[in-house]
Formats: structure tokens, C-alpha cells, sequence
């Protein structure tokens, strides 16, 4: 019984917990490259983008792919192609020797190929565990113009 709980407690520890706010004390910026037109944060989620033709746009989510949660998409409209993709440490502290763990940034890279309207999905999910639901899902209305 002991034992069951105590694993419990630690697949609950590496399961993903609500985004930090990038404006928290002491969040470091999302690496986004500076040649990026557009950042789309998690604050825009549910919203219309609008991002030009040919010009690479990013989304910016903190993630836990230190426990194998990380942000891939489910679902893009056909004039939208990935254009990278970069991640980097979201407080001070992971910069430390010995600090292990922790949410991450991760940053999609996309660019939209020709004018078009469409729903961008992502989602965060475990990429092996592949009967499961995603542990988030984040949406975006992209209008390439």
C-alpha cells in the first residue's frame, strides 16, 4: 500500500502543472529568436493571429520535457509549415550546477507559406504514450495575409 502510494506521489510530481506567467518574479524571457515577427504567448490562447506570408511567427509555452511532456503540433492548416524550433530554462536557477528538472520554454517555429485562414492545434503530450489524451492543448486562429 505504502508503495503504491509513495508512486503515485512521484508519477504526480512529474505530471505537467499550469504554465508560470512569464510576468511571475524572476521568469526568464522565452529564447525566442530575435527575427521573429510574431510571438504568440499562452495569454493568446483561444485568439486570432494574424502573421504575414512568408514571415516565421513563433509560439512561446512552458513545458516539462524533462518528465517527456513537450509541445508538437496536432493540427495545421496547409499554407503553415514549421520553421524551427528552440527551448530554454524558464527561471535563473536551472542555470546552477545540480538543478535537475523543472518547466522549460519551448518555442514552435512556424511560417505561413501563402495567405489562408486557419486553426493552429497544439498539444502536450508524452510522444510514446500514444493511447493517451494530451495533458494540454493549446489553440490558435492563424490569418496569413
Amino acid at each position: 500500500m505504502m508503495r503504491a502510494i509513495m508512486m503515485a506521489l512521484a508519477f504526480a510530481a512529474c505530471a505537467p502543472t499550469e504554465a508560470p506567467k512569464q510576468e511571475s518574479q524572476g521568469m526568464l524571457p522565452a529564447p525566442t529568436p530575435e527575427d521573429i515577427a510574431v510571438r504568440i504567448t499562452a495569454d493568446q490562447e483561444g485568439q486570432t493571429i494574424e502573421v504575414g506570408v512568408n514571415q516565421r511567427f513563433a509560439i512561446e509555452l512552458v513545458g516539462v520535457p524533462t518528465a517527456g511532456y513537450v509541445w508538437q503540433p496536432a493540427q495545421m492548416p496547409d499554407f503553415i509549415t514549421r520553421a524551427g524550433e528552440v527551448g530554454g530554462n524558464t527561471v535563473p536557477e536551472q542555470n546552477q550546477p545540480g538543478y535537475a528538472g523543472g518547466s522549460h520554454w519551448e518555442v514552435l517555429m512556424f511560417a505561413a507559406t501563402q495567405p489562408g485562414t486557419g486553426e493552429l492545434v497544439l498539444e502536450q503530450r508524452r510522444p510514446w504514450e500514444t493511447g493517451q489524451p494530451p495533458a494540454d492543448t493549446f489553440r490558435v486562429i492563424i490569418v496569413a495575409r
